[in-house]
């Protein structure tokens, strides 16, 4: 019996947590709120905190927030550039943030960006099994692997400076698993093929 490849070969190209919230009035045909929330803990640009949000809350453009700047462009060059074209433009500016998280994930999981700008929560609970998501590099044609566990929220809410999102969360089937429009996606790692 061949004895089982226990190192991925592929390079890291980033590891820590990317969960998400995706807001419509249509049951996801389309969005009305779109933020993606990373806490990276390793990366060629470091460790932090970017918070990439579009919402009517916030004039319905992009925008970013983040406590090291390089690390939101990298993720913008690398990743973001591939889940959502908008949050990957470069002459969007970062403003300055701080980033807390509350809650446990047994219950209700808050994030929390304070700017000068004000407060930006998210919000999740009523949460569902997790499971294990396995896309090597080359996956659905895309160039960079990702391995996640995704906890799916039935309920979630996205406010800022105490204003709450009036769309909501639809559930969704993500490749035969149970799932949700918003998810804490943790123990998150991004790979490249090897050069």
């Amino acid at each position: 019996m061949a004895e089982p490849q226990l190192v991925d070969p592929n390079d890291v190209v980033m590891t820590g947590e990317n969960s998400f919230i995706r807001l419509s009035n249509d049951g996801g045909k389309t969005m009305t709120d779109r933020v993606s929330h990373w806490r990276v803990l390793w990366s060629p640009a470091g460790q932090g905190h970017a918070l990439f949000i579009e919402s009517p809350l916030t004039g319905g453009r992009p925008h970013i927030y983040a406590d090291n700047a390089g690390v939101a462009r990298f993720l913008q060059r690398t990743i973001e550039v591939m889940l959502h074209k908008p949050f990957a433009d470069e002459s969007l500016p970062i403003v300055d943030a701080e980033f807390r998280r509350t809650g446990n994930s047994l219950s209700t999981v808050e994030e929390h960006a304070m700017s000068a700008d004000g407060e930006i929560i998210l919000c999740f609970w009523d949460l569902m099994a997790p499971f294990i998501l396995t896309m090597p590099p080359g996956a659905m044609d895309r160039p960079l692997g990702v391995y996640s566990t995704f906890i799916p929220a039935r309920s979630a809410q996205l406010s800022v400076n105490g204003v709450a999102a009036t769309a909501k969360v639809f559930l969704t089937d993500r490749f035969g698993k149970p799932a949700s429009s918003c998810c804490l996606a943790w123990s998150e790692s991004w790979t490249r093929p090897s050069k």
